[in-house]
Order: C-alpha cells, then structure tokens, then sequence
C-alpha cells in the first residue's frame, strides 16, 4: 500500500501519490500542487509513462546539460527545480500563478498500478476519468486544461476526442496525432529504432513493480516505481509495445484504436509543432490542428531540441496566456491573436517568428520542380523526351539540384513528390530527402528535436502507394495503408509521397537538393531515425535496383510551397 502524503513546501501544498480507482478498480496515482491560497483554481494536468517522481536530470542527464546550457536558469530563476519532469510542467513555475499542476503515472508505471499498454484505449479512458476527478475537486474551478510534450501531447489528442465534460483545453506540444502515420510507419515504413530505445530506456524503467529500475526520488530516496514485483508477474503485466507495432503493419484495428479522431475534439487547441522533428512530431502537431472540429485553434511552429522550447521562459508565457483566457476567461487579447504563428527559418540556423492566418498559406504559389533523370536536375519545365536513372537501393542514391536560385526564395508549407519509378524486385522504399546547399556546395543541416536533420524529409513504401482521392489533396496525398499491392518487377509505377512540412529561405544563389534513396538519410553524426528492421525490409526485396523515369508520359516532379516576397 502506498499511502497519501500531503506538505507544504516552496509555496506550495504538495500532495504525493494520491490514488484513483479506475472504473475497472485498478489504483492510479498522481502528484498534486495546489496553491496555499483558498478559493478554486483552474487544472493543468498531464499523463504519461515516465515516471511521476523521476527528476529530469536524473533520467535524462544529456538533455539536461543541453538544456541548461541553452537556458542557465532553468532551475533557479523563480524556481528550485526540485520539482523538475521531463517533459511537464515545472508546479514551481504554474503554482504561484494561481493553477493547479497534476501528473499522473500512467497505468502500469511509476506508482500506477495495472496492465502497461502505452498509448492503447484503455489508458486514454484513464485519462478521461483522471480529468473529471480533477474537475469535481473543491479546489478546482472546474475548467481542466492539458499540457506536456510527446507522449503526454499524445494522450492529449486521444483524449479530448472523448469529450470529457472538464476538459477545457489542451496544449499539445510536439506530439502525434496518429500513431500509425506519424509515429510507427513512415509512408508505410516501419519506424524501429525509437520504438527498441525507447522501449526498454524510458518505459520498461519506469514500470510498476520493477526492482531493476535504479530511479529515486530527490525528495525521499524511495523507488519511484513502488514495490518490488517477481520478474514473472512484470513480464505478464505489459504488452510488448515493439512487438505490436512490427506485427501490425497496416492500418488495422489496434492501431486504429490508438488513433485520436481529430474531428471529435472540440475543446480550444494550441498546437506547438518542431520543424527539426521529421519522423515524430512534426505532422501530428500540422494535421491535429487542420482536422480538429475546433472551433477555436492555433498553430505554433518552432525549431530547436524537442525539449528546449517547452521550458523557456517565453514559450512558458504563451502557455499559459492560451490557458488564463480558457481555464480563467481572463480578457488578454488571446482570441485575437492570429491563427498561426511560424518560425520562418534560414540556412544559418536563425529564424524569424511571422503570424499567419491559416496553413497552408492562402498565398502560397504551389511550384512545381520536374525531374531530368539525364541531367539529374530540377527544373519548372519538364523535360520534353523520357528519361531514366538507376540507383542501388542501399547505395548513396540519387540527387536532383535546382540551379542556383537567382533571388531569395521561401518555402513555407507542406510539399509533395509524384515520382514514377520501378524496381528490380516485388518491391521498393523511397526516402525522399530536401537538402539546402550554399553556393560553395556545402550542405546546411538543422539542430532537429533529437538529432541534426536536413530541410524536410518524406518516405513511401510502394507497395503501400494506395491513396484515398476523398482524404488527399495535391500537397498531401493520403494513403490508405489498408492493403499490400506488390509490384510486378521492371513496371514502372506512379507514387505519391507525402513530404512533411517545411520552412526555408534560400538566400539568392544557393541550391534545393532532393535525395532519393532506398534507405535512411544520416546526417553525421548518425541519430536515432531509423527504419531497418529485418523483418520489415528483409534484404532480397528491398536492397534491389529502383529506376527513376521521369518527362514525356511519367513526368516526375516535386510540388513546393513558394510564397511570394510581401510588396
């Protein structure tokens, strides 16, 4: 039994480990920071699976020191930093505001106990009933927002397409909105590497029961995830996660169930999308604000680590500017504000932050950028006879250059590629690569939310080319991923491959690149995006040969997003 403690410290009336009962009886906990002052306050609340009472440093010492190197006060300016979680609320920061901070351990972590199913239907009801206790409390105003990134932004999606009655509005930052696509199969693709890192690091770490994890809590010295379970009973108390994905690799029932349907949520939205963060959270944060029934929402797009921006004292101020005017009804212009907010990035690495009204873009001039397979270069005439180039599937590729850009040039939007193309085998990956060079033909690449990133990437396996006319559109091809169409060898095929969204000015003279090959692109050094799982790309199928044919009757070109220079 793991009792309620309640102190009051820094300001703070700190209440640890209180326990709910799911409507299936299984006991959740939580932390509860609440203001010394009476009266009722308005909720931010998160749920995830990374331990409740772990500290930021201890769990995630790399970041940290990146983190606070980027930010030095991170835990002392207004703040002890005793309280400090990855990737949730600091309660030292939001408390003395007059809010209530709640993180829960998701069912089978930490202090939670139950079946550890992450990001399954049954957790997202927890959820659910977490934020109608919270709503029914004496000290709650009755108005629960959410807020957290990645996983805890996740749950939000899920979530609030439930409607829970308390639920006032959420702030997911940098998190997927389906699984499937954003997360688990790109263009159709498994995505292993973070699911096999991901996995045992930061989840089985953090399971109910685990005597191995080495987790403490500053505060009390005690194992952050509750009594010592036999090996035995932890095996049989968690799904296996990467398992599950590798065995469903269409859109099939069980990863339906862990997508949120964006046109149920109703609730105000601010969604907060990483441009650095191809292969995660990047299209999430794009669709869930396009497809959410909202009335009220807006997009926030920034670039730096996937950590960095949550913390920093302005992204901190726009947070809770969005909740003062949803959980509080305070008149402070958020209504106002446009639609969407951009950071509109540059080769050096700098951005500037530009306030639209809508994405994509009403003035955006969609371009088209044809592909000459004999002199590997794009251009916005397609080449008037057919051509063809042939590349090794696991081999450098091949690489498609604009002439150098005779005056600055902006791409803000999403971008697409329709690309004719055969294969020596019954089937064919392409990872499709937006690359910047400078007039000297360096490449520039991009601090990205977990690694260095090029401009935009995108991916499709053939045999997943199936698209839904209804759903796509000519800058976003939506592909089912309800059936296998193998292909016949030597056929050629055309291929509509989503490229996720981007942001780019290209200063006069320099060179867009698109790199098609039959594998990940690594930027050095090598990050964790990767998509080479054995069973999922067996050698034999996709280390084939893969022609490009492109003009005449198969014109290949790349759809880009110009957006013309304000008179």
């Amino acid at each position: 039994m793991i009792p309620t403690r309640t102190t009051t410290e820094n300001g703070m009336i700190f209440e640890r480990d209180v326990a709910l009962a799911m409507s299936d009886g299984t006991v959740l906990r939580a932390n509860v920071f609440r203001p010394e002052a009476a009266g009722r306050h308005p909720v931010v609340m998160a749920m995830g699976a990374y331990g409740k009472d772990v500290h930021f440093a201890d769990a995630y010492q790399p970041q940290w020191q990146v983190l606070k190197k980027i930010y030095p006060g991170l835990d002392t300016e207004g703040t002890t930093g005793r309280y400090l979680r990855w990737e949730v609320v600091d309660p030292e920061r939001w408390v003395p505001d007059g809010f209530v901070v709640i993180q829960v351990d998701s069912r089978g972590t930490g202090r939670s106990e139950g079946y550890l199913d992450p990001f399954g239907p049954i957790e997202t009801r927890d959820l659910y009933e977490w934020i109608e206790w919270a709503g029914g409390q004496p000290w709650s105003n009755g108005k629960v927002g959410l807020i957290g990134v990645s996983y805890l932004a996740i749950k939000q999606w899920q979530v609030a397409a439930l409607r829970p009655p308390h639920l006032a509005a959420i702030v997911p930052w940098e998190g997927s909105s389906d699984l499937y696509r954003d997360g688990s199969y790109h263009g159709g693709i498994l995505s292993n590497s973070f699911t096999e890192a991901w996995w045992p690091r930061q989840v089985l770490a953090n399971q109910y029961g685990s005597g191995a994890s080495t987790h403490r809590d500053r505060l009390t010295g005690e194992r952050t995830t509750g009594p010592d379970l036999p090996e035995a009973i932890l095996r049989g108390s968690r799904a296996d996660h990467p398992r599950d994905r590798l065995e469903h690799p269409l859109d099939d029932a069980w990863n339906q169930a862990r997508e949120a349907d964006l046109s149920a949520i109703q609730v105000p939205i601010l969604s907060a999308a990483n441009w650095g963060g191809p292969g995660m959270h990047l299209r999430g944060n794009f669709e869930g604000f396009l497809r959410a029934g909202s009335r009220d929402k807006w997009l926030f797009a920034h670039i730096g680590t996937h950590y960095e921006s949550f913390y920093l004292p302005r992204y901190v101020a726009l947070q809770k500017r969005f909740f003062d005017h949803y959980l509080r009804g305070a008149d402070n212009g958020w209504d106002r504000e446009p639609r969407v907010q951009l950071a509109i990035r540059h080769p050096d690495g700098t951005a500037e932050l530009r306030q639209e009204h809508e994405w994509p873009l009403a003035r955006t001039r969609w371009t088209r950028l044809h592909l000459d397979a004999d002199a590997l270069m794009l251009a916005p005439q397609a080449p008037g006879a057919g051509g063809r180039a042939v590349f090794d599937a696991m081999g450098e590729g091949l690489h498609f250059s604009t002439a150098p850009f005779e005056e600055d040039v902006e791409f803000t939007g999403p971008a697409s590629l329709r690309l004719w193309a055969s294969s020596s085998t019954a089937d064919m990956d392409i990872f499709a690569v937006l690359r910047v060079f400078d007039p000297e033909g360096k490449e520039a690449s991009f601090i990205g939310a977990h690694e260095r990133v090029p401009m935009a990437l995108g991916w499709l396996r053939a045999s997943r080319r199936k698209t839904d006319p209804a759903r796509s559109l000519p800058y976003r091809p939506w592909h089912t991923h309800d059936e296998i169409q193998e292909l016949e060898p030597g056929q050629a095929y055309p291929l509509d491959i989503e490229i996720w969204p981007t942001s780019m000015v290209f200063p006069r003279g320099w060179r867009l690149v698109l790199t098609l090959q039959g594998h990940d692109f690594i930027v050095d050094p090598p990050g964790r995006l990767r998509h080479d799982h054995p069973q999922d790309r067996p050698a034999g199928i996709f280390d084939g040969r893969t022609t490009v044919h492109t003009g005449g009757e198969r014109d290949s070109y790349l759809l880009m997003p110009l957006i013309p220079a304000r008179g």
